[in-house]
């Protein structure tokens, strides 16, 4: 990925090029793009291709170039929090290279979105999830899904997915999925049977221990920090 572009897109069609209204009013009134400067565009699914913005558009400026997506996958999934916090938390987990992103309803809940609601948030946060993708110059967009439970999880992953929980494990990528509840605590139902996994000592808001999530598990995959044992005093 060409991270000096002036500004970077998602298309439908690498080849057409053909821009969405407002990603073109961004590059032309707020970005002020000036004919010819270099843009990157990507179709959300590992492939993108240099372009220049033509004053109305973009047209191709080299071959179409596939990365593959990094492996593990990476999952985090947060007990849904009051207000604009969903925001703030998808958008910098798009940032941080997570792949999917899970909304959960937990025993402990605060927030209770009905069905029409779920639907119109969730389309809401993978509009931010695309903008965030944008400036981080991401081309696989991750996916956002939502809401789920804990057991719902389970059932799709196959087997009983890891839980933040003070005292737990150290991050690993051998639980490249990891659920952050809500501040009132997890149930003693949702805690039995599944790997805990331990953040730290204190007790984090929803959306620092998501964040701190992602980060630990990006790191890990990018090999900036190694693993260590629960000994090690993690």
């Amino acid at each position: 990925m060409d991270l000096h572009a002036a500004a970077h897109v998602f298309v439908a069609d690498l080849d057409a090029l053909e821009l969405e209204a407002e990603d073109a009013h961004h590059l032309s009134r707020v970005l002020r793009l000036r004919a010819g400067e270099a843009v990157t565009a990507a179709d959300g699914k590992g492939t993108w291709r240099p372009c220049r913005w033509t004053g109305s558009g973009i047209e191709p400026g080299g071959a179409l170039v596939h990365e593959p997506r990094a492996s593990p996958a990476l999952t985090v999934g947060f007990a849904v929090p009051k207000g604009d916090r969903p925001e703030w938390i998808v958008q910098k987990l798009t940032e941080l290279d997570v792949d999917h992103i899970v909304l959960c309803r937990t025993d402990h809940s605060v927030v209770r979105w009905d069905v029409d609601r779920v639907a119109r948030q969730v389309d809401r946060l993978r509009r931010v999830a695309r903008e965030a993708s944008m400036q981080s110059r991401r081309v696989w967009l991750p996916t956002v899904d939502g809401v789920r439970t804990v057991a719902e999880l389970d059932e799709e992953h196959g087997r009983p997915v890891a839980i933040a929980q003070p005292g737990g494990a150290p991050p690993s990528l051998t639980e490249p999925t990891l659920l952050v509840g809500p501040e009132g605590g997890w149930s003693e139902a949702e805690l039995a049977g599944r790997p805990h996994v331990g953040l730290g000592p204190t007790v984090l808001r929803v959306e620092t221990a998501a964040i701190s999530v992602g980060i630990l598990l990006r790191a890990l995959r990018a090999g900036i920090v190694g693993p260590i044992s629960k000994g090690d005093g993690a």
